[in-house]
């Protein structure tokens, strides 16, 4: 058992969740913050336990091979958002797929599936169209940053390098309105103030861009002004919105809106399709990702046009689009009555007709749709993090379409539900990782499951 306090040399041999080092030390585990694979540091020990323990870095004496210059501000280095950007973007990819083969063989308990390498961008940085940052006030001062790590403090900053760059000059333009008009800002433990946050979507093919400054009460002074520096310093912006959360909470929106100047929205496109994007409508934050795994579903999917299709969990619709542009017919189902709304609008900005949107737990509607008579040869899912409820899976399973095409944050609850599945019918053929969010640990998958004869 290694001591507190107490400094100890330790090899990192592996990295787990969260990108966390796991790290060797006269054979006892050892979780390293920032230790990559391939690293020999000198750690402080500041947990232990019979079976582990947890340090800290105090110096690397030596470099992984695979270790690499981080691409943003080492004053950014605690915010949480980029768990590896300091590892080699091709071992990024590597650990991804490792980590999805793993888990299918450990808790999918399936062989012969083929598990495609992650697939990978080009230029793996600046690629989220939406940030989210919150705005508070340290010893006076207002600052506009990142959560850091487990943590509501804020590490400012000016700079970061996987939001697109146009949020460089917005962050400074309303750093420069709070301190010109005094802006009120709101404070978390007493309630107080104005101002909490600041968000921007961005249209990565149109180049439009929204700003919602998210606020306690509609009570923001010098809009007006504020809206003729955007305009003039901001190229593609669109509109400005007061969203107002009035309740004690870590919820960012809340759930009313204030149209300052412009619609209230924007439109991007994912392929041929256009997509109608309001301050609390969800839309996938890696455009040129979500391309390449609807891609991968379409192709999974393997679609005729006479066939009909289920897309559960299916959001704003926007994988239910991609398929009826093939199919006889979609039926996409989901629990949020916003995102059926936006899935509508959606369908009807793009000629689509033959698309039908339910809304309602997953659990309830699929085997109420069934029973009523409704039915189809392929079904797509794309569950949140926990995965499938096992009704869903039932229905589907009784439904006996030819093909399923499971979309999947989460590895370890897609291993879970194939597993699920083969033992009733249904064989995994393939999967194919994507890296929707690089310099993190997460990692998506489309997975294509075929009945057995």
């Amino acid at each position: 058992m290694l001591q507190k306090q107490k400094e100890y040399i330790v090899d990192i041999v592996d990295i787990g969740q969260g990108g966390v080092g796991i790290g060797k030390c006269d054979g006892f585990t050892v979780f390293v913050d920032g230790g990559l694979i391939q690293d020999k540091i000198k750690v402080k020990i500041n947990k232990s336990k019979k079976n582990y323990a947890v340090g800290d870095i105090v110096e690397i004496i030596e470099k992984s091979p695979f270790r690499v210059e981080r691409a943003c501000s080492d004053s950014l280095k605690d915010c949480g958002g980029c768990q590896i950007q300091e590892l080699d973007y091709k071992n990024q990819l590597d650990i991804k797929t490792n980590e999805v083969k793993q888990v299918i063989t450990r808790i999918g308990k399936l062989d012969n599936v083929l598990i495609h390498d992650t697939m990978g961008m080009d230029e793996p940085l600046r690629y989220r169209n939406k940030a989210q940052f919150p705005i508070q006030k340290v010893s006076g001062v207002p600052v506009i940053g990142f959560y850091k790590k487990k943590s509501h403090d804020i590490i400012p900053t000016d700079k970061c390098v996987i939001q697109h760059e146009v949020n460089d000059k917005i962050v400074k333009i309303i750093k420069t309105y709070i301190s010109a008009y005094d802006v009120s800002i709101y404070d978390e433990k007493s309630h107080a103030g104005v101002l909490r946050h600041l968000v921007t979507k961005i249209g990565f093919t149109t180049n439009e861009v929204m700003v919602v400054l998210v606020a306690k009460e509609n009570k923001l002074p010098h809009l007006d002004e504020l809206v003729s520096v955007l305009r003039e310093n901001v190229p593609g912006f669109k509109t400005l919105v007061v969203n107002v959360n009035k309740e004690r909470t870590n919820v960012i929106l809340g759930k009313e809106n204030i149209v300052v100047v412009g619609e209230g929205k924007i439109n991007d496109y994912i392929g041929d399709l256009v997509f109608e994007i309001s301050p609390l409508s969800f839309f996938q934050v890696n455009p040129v990702q979500t391309e390449v795994l609807y891609n991968k579903a379409l192709e999974y999917a393997d679609l005729k046009e006479n066939d009909t299709v289920f897309d559960i969990y299916c959001g704003i619709g926007s994988i239910s689009l991609f398929l009826a542009q093939k199919a006889s017919k979609v039926y996409g189902i989901e629990i949020v009555e916003d995102a059926i709304k936006d899935a509508k609008i959606n369908a009807k900005l793009n000629n689509l007709d033959n698309v039908e949107f339910y809304v309602g737990k997953a659990e309830e509607v699929v085997p109420k749709m069934y029973k009523e008579g409704k039915t189809a040869n392929v079904v797509v899912v794309d569950p949140p993090r926990k995965g499938c409820d096992e009704k869903v899976l039932d229905t589907i399973i009784s439904m006996k379409p030819d093909r399923v095409v499971y979309v999947s944050c989460n590895p370890s609850t897609l291993a879970r539900d194939l597993n699920y599945l083969d033992e009733r019918g249904y064989k995994c053929t393939e999967i194919q990782p994507v890296d929707m969010f690089p310099h993190t640990m997460h990692v998506e998958c489309v997975a294509k499951l075929v009945k057995k004869d």
